[in-house]
């Protein structure tokens, strides 16, 4: 008995040492090294992409916000516009990441996309047909910043009118923001919609 209990021991000790080891590499050691290579190579996304005005951070690219009139869930016309969102109550809430679950052949959705259709053309003053989809439809997790670059210059007179710009400012305002596919080849091209408003309001062109 007594030499089945010491057998009993080391095994347990062994297994002791394992965990204090492995808990050390990969709870304390992993996580230092990756970050600190992420804080040295990519510190900007490392710190979740953040806009900052006047050094204070007021928005994240990766994270789409509303930018209606104040007090209002009505679109601001000032501001270049991002896709519906079905994340919480008013859209693009954080702690409600997700979509409708709405089927495209689902007759609320469809009404949904109609009515939003001729909102959209109404409010940037082209015709129903030019809207493009995803100015009608909203994202998987509804958190999407990104619009497609025919939506953010369908929106240019629109925006330059409200703030009494040149319209061919802000267009290659729009321009300098259109980002192509991931590695070339992956995805569409898209345009920032937080950061080309951040933008925009700081003046800055790219």
């Amino acid at each position: 008995m007594p030499g089945s209990l010491t057998h009993v021991v080391r095994h347990h000790l062994a297994a002791l040492r394992m965990l204090l080891v492995f808990t050390v590499l990969t709870g304390i050691a992993y996580p230092l090294v990756v970050t600190g290579i992420a804080q040295g190579v990519l510190p900007y996304q490392a710190n979740g992409s953040m806009i900052e005005n006047g050094g204070r951070p007021v928005a994240s690219a990766l994270i789409g916000q509303n930018f209606s009139l104040p007090g209002t869930q009505a679109p601001d016309p000032k501001w270049f516009q991002p896709r519906p969102s079905a994340a919480g109550a008013t859209g693009y809430d954080p702690a409600a990441s997700g979509a409708s679950n709405l089927g495209p052949n689902n007759a609320t959705l469809v009404k949904a996309i109609t009515q939003r259709r001729a909102a959209v053309a109404a409010f940037d003053a082209v015709p129903p047909r030019s809207v493009p989809d995803d100015a009608v439809t909203a994202s998987g997790s509804g958190l999407d910043p990104d619009i497609s670059p025919a939506y953010a210059y369908e929106q240019v007179n629109r925006v330059a009118k409200a703030r009494g710009l040149d319209p061919k400012a802000v267009r290659s305002l729009v321009a300098g923001h259109v980002e192509g596919r991931t590695l070339g080849f992956l995805g569409q091209e898209s345009v920032n919609v937080v950061q080309l408003n951040h933008d925009l309001a700081a003046g800055r062109q790219r």
